[in-house]
């Protein structure tokens, strides 16, 4: 199994099996993000664009996305859709 040390976790986990987009960005993450990162990140986006039905073939749409990624990998502060509350923080 293939580990990277992930920038959103700050530790050594399973990286993902291929790079999950074409060119640099999709290099950049499938070098330094986790699989567990990567599907935290689907579940965030998945609730944005359901959030704000934002529509994929839209260029703002995308980039917005492209956006709250960068934040999300970085660990630096993403939008959450009104009234959620983190699964974790209810324990």
């Amino acid at each position: 199994m293939r580990t990277v040390h992930c920038r959103k976790h700050a530790k050594e986990l399973p990286g993902l099996d291929a790079p999950p987009m074409p060119g640099s960005l999709g290099e950049d993450i499938y070098e330094h993000i986790s699989a567990q990162a990567w599907r935290e990140w689907q579940a965030l986006q998945t609730m944005l664009i359901n959030e704000h039905h934002l529509s994929l073939r839209d260029a703002e749409a995308r980039k917005y996305l492209l956006d709250q990624m960068q934040r999300f990998f970085r660990n630096e502060e993403t939008e959450t859709p009104a009234g959620y509350i983190d699964p974790d923080e209810l324990t």
